[in-house]
This record gives structure tokens, sequence and C-alpha cells, in this order.
């Protein structure tokens, strides 16, 4: 697997209309299609659009997804996507490597529609991508992102300390694994390793500063316990929040957590 490429990110629709929800293709710097629903405020208009990054096998219609969006609405504009190999995008699952350069269209399309700050959610693998992306796009103004939330985490690359995380790297790195991804959890999924490894979570905490940086975690979470958002927020200037009783991602984040979330990203 190539590292990542560098250049202009494009997409299909460069229009700043923010009157009602729509749905687009965006194309990434490396040429994958990458299927973007936006969403105005529904309280108004709004300059801060929330960009979602989901979990692996997530995407912009999944329910949990759904619903964070639907949250986060009532106080910003919001954009889902789906990842690489995900939903209808093109590609296949690069595991929170190349997924930075579909979460950096995303962003690109936000600002294009007319919104001066732009901020940016991710959960479990979507965090990675959001902490990386957030290191790798300070200072290119059309990509960066203002503030960076990441939920359920990991902090470091290959951890199999648990059981669902040996069960994902057995989907992830086995020929039958990826078919069990392709048909059973409708996510394709790359063959090819690493080459090189990209830089790890928390190797990008320390180059995200001055950009807020917002660490979310369940202390029940069953895949990343939580030695890894105190590694993820020890390695640079972020706020931890540790949530009582919340399991992983998107799917165990309450309606009260995403509007704290969403107030946060508003006000960082």
């Amino acid at each position: 697997m190539s590292s990542l490429s560098e250049g202009p990110f494009h997409t299909s629709d460069a229009s700043s209309t923010t009157d009602g929800p729509r749905r687009a293709i965006l194309r990434t710097a490396d040429g994958v299609r990458i299927e973007a629903v936006y969403e105005p405020c529904g309280a108004g208009v709004s300059a801060t659009a929330i960009v979602i990054a989901h979990g692996f096998t997530g995407s912009v219609d999944r329910p949990s997804v759904r619903r964070a969006a639907r949250v986060f609405a009532q106080r910003a504009a919001v954009v889902t996507l789906s990842f690489r190999g995900h939903g209808g995008s093109g590609g296949r699952s690069t595991v929170g490597d190349r997924e930075v350069l579909d979460l950096a269209a995303a962003v690109e399309w936000a600002r294009g529609l007319g919104h001066t700050r732009v901020v940016t959610a991710g959960f479990s693998m979507g965090g990675s991508v959001v902490l990386r992306h957030a290191a790798m796009h300070e200072g290119r103004k059309e990509a960066r992102t203002d503030a960076v939330a990441a939920v359920s985490a990991p902090a470091r690359w290959y951890y199999r300390g648990t059981a669902p995380m040996r069960r994902l790297h057995w989907v992830v790195t086995r020929p039958l694994g990826r078919l069990v991804g392709r048909y059973g959890l409708a996510t394709r999924i790359h063959p090819e390793v690493w080459d090189p490894v990209p830089l790890s979570p928390v190797e990008s905490v320390p180059l995200i500063a001055p950009t807020p940086l917002l660490i979310v975690h369940g202390d029940r979470d069953p895949y990343f316990p939580v030695d890894h958002p105190r590694m993820l927020a020890a390695a640079g200037d972020a706020e931890l929040w540790l949530e009582p009783g919340m399991g992983h991602a998107e799917n165990a984040a309450d309606e009260e957590l995403l509007a704290r979330l969403a107030d946060w990203l508003i006000r960082a």
C-alpha cells in the first residue's frame, strides 16, 4: 500500500448553495469517489460545519451515523461521508491510512459550501483518521480543521489486547476474513499491508496544536481500554472526557453525549 499522495482535493460539486440537504460524490486526491451528505443547521444559518468520520464498517446511512448527524444538525451544519470501501463509496478500506484523503475532501467540500469554520468528529477508526488529518493538514487552508474530537480512538496501531480487536485483525489480514468483511459487513478491505506504516494516532497528537483537541472514551469500551485515551491526551494539549458506562464509538454515544460533543466543537 503506497504512502499518502499530496495535491489538491477535487469534488464533483463546487457550488455554495446551502439551502437544504444534499448528496454528492467527492473525488479524493488519489482519485477515489466518496459519497457524502450535507445537512444544513436546523436552527438557522451556521458558520460551522461538523464533518463526521465513522468507524470501521460504518457509512453515511448507518443508523448510528444518522443519529449523530441528527443531533449535531440541531446546532450546526453537518457533513457525513462513507470512507473508501464503505457504503456507496469506491475503492477499498485501508483501515485508517488513506482515509485521511477522504476526510480532507469532505472538509474541503464543507468550506466550498460557504462554511468559514469546519470541525471534525471521528469515531473509532474515524477517530484515528481525524487525529492524523489534523496533524497532516495544519496550515493547508482548504482541507484543515478548526477543531477536532476523537471518540473511542486507538492510540497505537496493531493493538490485539482485546477479543474484539483480535477478531478485527482476522477480518483485515486474512483472505477469508476479507470475504467476511465484504459479504457479511458490507466493507471492502484492501489486501495489501501498510508500506510505509502511517503515522500513528499518538504520534499525530503533538502535531495538532494549536488546533483545539478533545479525546472522548468510554470506561467500558470493549475494543480499547482506557490506557489508549490517556496516552493520547498525555501526548499533547488535549481535553479528555472519560465517560462512565460508555461502550465503543458511535453505537454507544447517546444523544446527551453527542449534544455535549457538538457544543464543544462549536465553542472550541
